[in-house]
């Protein structure tokens, strides 16, 4: 099999059920999760195994989740195939960051990204996720989409947040507060 198939040199691209111009909020949609996904999979590449064991397949399985959302953004009509993206695949994110969040700090305010380089991947991917949901919500103005695939990535952006502070205190450094942020956050009870 060629890698090249010549097919999108007019400008055009194949989406589940039909072509679609290369800009077209659909594309613009599920190429922002493609390059999240890269970005994963950089943030992993940082990660020790001896320090991250529980990280690791928990990010290997939001890259395959990615690649759900993004075969989900490209299909046009929902009664083309059923949609991959459902409500307990938000759930389980959402148990993640309530497990990874017990690990770290309390926080009350607002803090810098950055630290290590784990943690500093973590929040590009949180940024390009953001991104990602916004292209999403911008793409279901007008056409349909699988709704879950919002309520996921909105979700997995906190899951990014989270593991960057887990990543920060696994790593011995302490997160960085915006120092002219007033008291966003409560404590942990």
């Amino acid at each position: 099999m060629k890698i090249y198939t010549r097919t999108g040199d007019a400008g055009q691209t194949g989406v589940i059920g039909g072509r679609v111009d290369k800009d077209d909020a659909r594309v613009e949609a599920y190429g922002t999760t493609d390059e999240l996904n890269c970005y994963v999979g950089q943030a992993m590449s940082f990660m020790d195994p001896a320090k991250y064991p529980d990280l690791l397949p928990d990010l290997l399985q939001v890259q395959h989740e990615l690649f759900d959302c993004g075969s989900d953004l490209a299909l046009l009509k929902q009664e083309l195939r059923p949609y991959k993206v459902t409500a307990d695949m938000v759930d389980a994110l959402e148990a993640w960051i309530d497990r990874y969040d017990a690990e770290t700090p309390d926080i009350t305010r607002f803090i810098l990204p950055g630290g290590g380089s784990v943690s500093s991947t973590l929040h590009v991917c949180r940024t390009v996720c953001r991104r990602a949901e916004r292209r999403v919500v911008t793409l279901a103005r007008t056409q349909e989409i699988n709704p879950e695939v919002r309520r996921y990535l909105n979700r997995l952006s906190d899951l990014f947040f989270t593991i960057a502070r887990t990543a920060n205190h696994r790593e011995g450094i302490a997160d960085v507060e915006y120092v002219r942020s007033a008291e966003v956050f409560r404590r942990k009870s």
